[in-house]
């Protein structure tokens, strides 16, 4: 009997296999060693995750290998003795090594093709997964702005097809109608200009950041639907529809008793007192008037229409713009000249409102052409003449606290002052209004103030022409768009 050499071992799985999972692929491809490489004194198999090559000669020089025996029912060896010599020939040799390096120039780019498709794989699940938590900390109770979308469908049916007869009002942005969701809710749907030219994109990140607004005095933002050319915004429904629907009203505004009024305007404060000061954004309505002011069932006011709402970061306090856009009578001066706006611009508008509450009459209306010609310079002249109580609105009938009617007005005409810091800001209104502890300072001659002699038209086109003299070439560029004098409307929708 011949003795037989021992054979020289060499097993390897890739180390992303658990112990478990390489014993298992080991144990697959030594099993088929009697069926391929009987009889054979050198074979090499390779797997998915593991390889395995045994010799008759030493080819590794490592001395601390684990040597692996061979199955029971392999063949063994032939006798060293009857073979020739181990060493292969020259040719040989070259014709392995050169299969060898094929095997290795075919397998290694496909397993670092493999290898990087699984790193970019494991890449985008990853920031798919931060950006997802991510959004759900910033919105809070919305996990994505899918959580806001409405099927045009279901829209249609809720409204009867944007029927007519659901048709609550028609602005500058669209239209707006009443409608019902399958669960019996009331809702009001503004059916925006197909003609704006607002990307999906923004239009998105505006609807997430109005939905986060959540405050009794705001009007709360439903949802939205973005189908074809359609953009609709969802909000809740209010159904005494706004303020100047009552106010300018001779038989509505009996409704409204002083103490309605008082609590409108207090409402009012404290919604802009949120978006200014309280929310985790500072936002800047820029659009403020009467007919922005819904009332509810019980005639609590909703500041809407954020249309044209401008957000302010960090420690922001004031922008510009070279496009004007707002309503005549309602603009603050330096918005109005300058394209300057901030918090103080609301508080302006703010002021305009309150006076009309107390009067009765539209600031963009004229009055007594002989004395004055708007309502800020009648408001004034009566106020220095001591006969503020004349331009009540008759629809109250004397039914008011005279005190009170005069501090509201005393604070009027503070938020319409021509400095912006000469104006007093929204959370010292609120203060003022829930406190008459607190003491109110003297006011100045409003902006705008009007002779006899003029109109709210030729003071703007007036300080409109003087400003742009001494302002850069990027602020005299900018343009007002009005149709009817009245209304001062930016082309381009939200």
């Amino acid at each position: 009997h011949f003795s037989t050499p021992p054979a020289q071992p060499c097993v390897e799985c890739t180390r992303d296999l658990s112990a478990g999972d390489c014993d298992g692929c080991l144990k697959g491809i030594t099993d088929e060693i009697p069926t391929w490489f009987s009889g054979r004194r050198g074979a090499r198999t390779l797997a998915s995750s593991c390889s395995m090559r045994y010799e008759l000669y030493s080819f590794y020089n490592s001395s601390e290998m684990v040597s692996v025996p061979l199955p029971a029912n392999a063949t063994p060896p032939v006798d060293a003795g009857l073979l020739p010599p181990t060493t292969p020939p020259d040719g040989a040799g070259e014709k392995k090594k050169s299969g060898v390096g094929t095997a290795l120039a075919v397998a290694i780019p496909v397993v670092a093709v493999l290898a990087l498709i699984c790193v970019i794989w494991i890449c985008l699940r990853r920031r798919k997964a931060k950006k997802k938590i991510r959004y759900m900390t910033d919105t809070q109770e919305f996990t994505s702005i899918e959580s806001l979308l409405f099927d045009l469908s279901t829209l249609r049916v809720a409204t009867g097809n944007f029927s007519d007869m659901n048709k609550l009002g028609q602005g500058g942005f669209g239209e707006v109608y009443k409608g019902f969701l399958p669960n019996g809710q009331e809702i009001a749907v503004k059916r925006l200009s197909r003609g704006s030219s607002q990307g999906v994109g923004e239009l998105k990140n505006e609807v997430v950041l109005l939905a986060k607004l959540q405050h009794r005095n705001l009007v709360r933002l439903l949802g939205v639907c973005l189908e074809g050319e359609e953009k609709l915004l969802v909000y809740e429904f209010v159904p005494n529809r706004s303020l100047d629907t009552f106010l300018f009203d001779p038989t509505k505004s009996q409704q409204l008793y002083w103490e309605i009024r008082f609590k409108i305007i207090e409402g009012i404060a404290r919604g802009l007192q949120y978006l200014h000061e309280d929310s985790q954004h500072k936002i800047i309505h820029r659009d403020l008037k009467a007919s922005n002011i819904l009332l509810d069932s019980d005639m609590k006011p909703k500041i809407s229409d954020f249309g044209l709402a401008r957000l302010f970061g960090g420690d922001q306090t004031q922008a510009s713009t070279t496009r004007v856009v707002g309503t005549y009578g309602y603009m603050s001066p330096e918005y109005a000249m300058r394209g300057h706006f901030s918090n103080k611009s609301d508080v302006f508008s703010f002021g305009v409102i309150v006076l009309e509450i107390i009067t009765g009459r539209k600031c963009t209306n004229f009055f007594d052409s002989e004395r004055s010609a708007d309502l800020l310079s009648m408001v004034w002249e009566h106020w220095t003449n001591g006969s503020i109580l004349d331009i009540m609105d008759p629809s109250l009938g004397g039914r008011y606290q005279q005190s009170e009617v005069l501090r509201c007005v005393q604070l009027g005409l503070l938020c319409v002052q021509e400095a912006p810091a000469s104006r007093p800001t929204m959370s010292s209104i609120v203060l003022i209004l829930s406190s008459h502890s607190v003491s109110l300072q003297v006011p100045s001659q409003p902006a705008f103030f009007l002779g006899s002699s003029q109109s709210y038209s030729d003071v703007l086109n007036t300080n409109l022409n003087s400003s742009a003299s001494t302002h850069e070439a990027s602020n005299s560029k900018m343009v007002l768009y009005s149709e009817n004098e009245v209304s001062i409307t930016e082309l381009e929708p939200r």
